[in-house]
């Protein structure tokens, strides 16, 4: 079970044709996510890296009662990278009606009325089901989510994509954004970053604990995110994702931090 994932590059409007190392695109394409394979071990997580050089649609996500096959799709965003002036639109200044959030998705004021904070690396912020959000210009990220593909656009800034008016209004949640679900991480130290209901998130500095043994039991998938980890006989760099038997599986290098992450049972 211990190995590294495979990954794949998915052409984005909106990606770059830049990318930042180990990752590159393709010439004369745009890449803005770089998803990682989801091993049948932890079928109900997906974890991919963002990166911006235009902002994504106002879009929103249902929770698993409103979502086909019954999983929805909660998220968190770990900052990376940003520009000076990259933002994150997340939840609503104030509280709206639908009526009014549909007139504003149609005319485009909709982005106004978001809350849109300014992103900076070591950045958190988790997006529940329901929340209205958008991803700025700008911006490298890594997104862990429950592993579902329904996107409602409800703004995409004149691009000739589908919008989902109807299907997006039923779920969105008019409401500012909980500021307890947002947090800047310290430079250093481990840090627990999601516990349940969906899945649980850990920000480790070296050698797991023996309390972060103890919650992740069974498969983990765990990201460098600074310096390298031993998994299986191989070698994860940042840019690479895999998934252990367990945390124990995972030896860590001087100075290295990484993710663990795990759907809650």
């Amino acid at each position: 079970m211990n190995r590294l994932l495979a990954s794949r590059a998915v052409e984005r409007p909106w990606g770059r044709e830049h990318l930042p190392a180990p990752f590159a695109a393709p010439a004369g394409t745009r890449i803005g996510e770089i998803w990682f394979e989801t091993p049948a071990e932890i079928e109900a997580l997906l974890v991919k890296y963002i990166f911006t050089s235009e902002a994504l649609s106002v879009q929103v996500h249902p929770a698993d009662a409103d979502a086909a096959g019954g999983r929805g799709k909660e998220e968190c965003w770990l900052v990376t990278s940003a520009r000076p002036g990259a933002r994150l639109g997340i939840g609503f200044l104030e509280t709206i009606g639908a009526e009014a959030m549909r007139a504003a998705a149609l005319d485009g004021s909709i982005e106004d009325l978001l809350e849109w904070h300014p992103a900076a690396p070591g950045d958190f912020f988790y997006i529940p089901a329901g929340t209205v959000h958008a991803i700025g210009a700008g911006i490298g990220l890594i997104e862990v989510q429950q592993n579902c593909d329904i996107t409602y656009r409800l703004y995409d800034y004149g691009r000739p994509r589908e919008l989902h008016l109807d299907a997006g209004m039923a779920v969105a949640k008019g409401q500012p954004h909980d500021p307890a679900l947002r947090r800047h991480l310290p430079a250093t130290g481990s840090v627990t970053l999601v516990e349940g209901p969906h899945f649980r998130l850990d920000r480790i500095a070296g050698a797991p604990d023996a309390a972060a043994l103890s919650r992740y039991a069974g498969p983990v998938l765990v990201l460098p995110l600074g310096g390298e980890l031993g998994v299986g006989g191989q070698i994860a760099r940042p840019g690479d994702c895999a998934v252990v038997s367990g945390l124990a599986e995972v030896s860590a290098a001087a100075g290295a931090h990484w993710l663990a992450a795990q759907p809650c049972a």
